[in-house]
């Protein structure tokens, strides 16, 4: 028959696990800091007669959160990997080998939908088998998994959050490149322009435009940002917004590159560059001036030059100023000819044996296809890129531009 001193200590003791428990979640419902949570579990467990305590969480990796009263400090020491497989509570004695973990007597698993949420290591519970012990168990048990859950759910809630987040962001950057590219691209009797636009992401970093400057006056043109998603896109946006500007000020494509590696440079202190191909042709002139700064050259077939490749200009754009040098492309005669531009997503395409996809293959198909229809070389040279990768997948953004003027298209 339990003793009226022995009655007495058993309800201090329920009210104190009630009066913690209440502390505990009214600290929870105020949406405490988890650093917070650790130490009122720390200091909580202290008077229920817990000599050493020691308390792993899992946070992408194993951490300690929690400890007191030990030999070895366990805030720098990693768990032991046998500890991983427990799903009840164990007794140390129970795993062979001696280790920084054997002054504990127990060690009890939170977990969660059949994850493993945290770890408590105890020592100082009373005399093994008694149903003081037990009830101890189950309160360092309960008092475990109400923070470890919480604690979780306050994880889940910032994920969805960031995800929610990044969904907008993800969202906006998805309308702001659409407004990159030209609604409408000729297709006339004189001038034809085809346009494909593959990102990795939902964003990309690719940028392609045809710019009307006046009734004889066209730019063309392809960029590709270092980097990818959101940022390069937004990058790309300004870029974009620069180039517009500039061309209403100046038809001179050495000043416009120029001036766009400064602005470049000032948005991205040196940390991001861009290369850019532009080119203006005049209808009525038939001359073809360009720049082309650190881009891919595109592919220029004609009927009196056949194949050749458009090199000449700079650097790439926003890595140095002023750029260390410049050229202009300057063809005369031009009035039938075949444009192929494109970003290097296309060229470094990788198969399964790890080879690129490479310029030569581009060559050798418009050899033999210059004649065929802007869209038609499109498809045949995306559905060859894709034959080539077999199963691995893209990696970069791809851009093809075509551009055709001719008498008889």
């Amino acid at each position: 028959m339990m003793r009226d001193e022995d009655i007495r200590r058993r309800l201090e003791r329920k009210e104190l696990e009630l009066n913690s428990l209440l502390e505990i979640t009214q600290a929870i419902n105020a949406n405490e800091p988890d650093d917070k949570l650790y130490k009122m579990f720390n200091f909580t467990l202290r008077p229920f007669g817990i000599r050493k305590l020691a308390l792993f969480v899992f946070d992408d990796v194993w951490t300690c959160k929690a400890n007191f009263g030990t030999r070895t400090s366990f805030l720098t020491q990693q768990l032991d990997e046998r500890f991983l497989m427990v799903r009840n509570v164990h007794y140390l004695r129970e795993f062979d080998g001696e280790c920084a973990f054997h002054e504990f007597d127990l060690v009890i698993p939170v977990t969660h939908k059949n994850s493993s949420l945290a770890m408590v290591f105890i020592a100082g519970l009373e005399i093994v088998g008694t149903p003081a012990q037990d009830e101890n168990i189950r309160y360092v048990q309960a008092l475990s998994n109400i923070i470890m859950v919480a604690i979780e759910n306050k994880k889940l809630a910032r994920r969805q959050l960031e995800q929610e987040a990044f969904r907008k962001e993800l969202e906006i950057a998805s309308d702001v490149q659409q407004f990159l590219f030209p609604e409408k691209l000729p297709n006339t009797e004189r001038l034809k322009i085809e346009a494909s636009y593959l990102p990795h992401d939902r964003v990309g970093g690719d940028y392609y435009d045809y710019i009307p400057i006046n009734r004889n006056q066209f730019l063309i043109c392809v960029a590709d940002v270092s980097g990818k998603g959101i940022p390069a896109a937004l990058m790309m946006s300004n870029f974009q917004a620069s180039l517009r500007t500039l061309l209403r000020q100046t038809p001179n494509i050495t000043e416009i590159v120029q001036a766009l590696n400064i602005q470049v440079l000032e948005n991205t202190k040196g940390e991001n560059f861009i290369t850019f191909f532009g080119a203006i042709y005049d209808i009525e002139l038939k001359t073809l001036i360009y720049v082309n700064a650190g881009h891919n050259p595109p592919i220029l077939w004609d009927r009196k030059h056949g194949i050749r490749l458009l090199e000449e200009g700079s650097t790439v754009l926003g890595a140095l100023d002023p750029l260390p040098f410049i050229h202009e492309g300057f063809i005369t005669g031009l009035d039938d000819f075949l444009m192929f531009c494109y970003t290097d997503g296309l060229t470094e395409t990788v198969n399964e044996a790890g080879a690129d996809f490479g310029q030569q293959a581009i060559l050798d198909y418009l050899a033999s296809n210059h004649h065929k229809d802007l869209s038609t070389i499109h498809q045949d040279i995306i559905v060859q890129l894709d034959g080539f990768k077999g199963r691995n997948s893209y990696h970069d953004d791809i851009t093809i531009l075509s551009c055709r003027v001719g008498p008889n298209l």
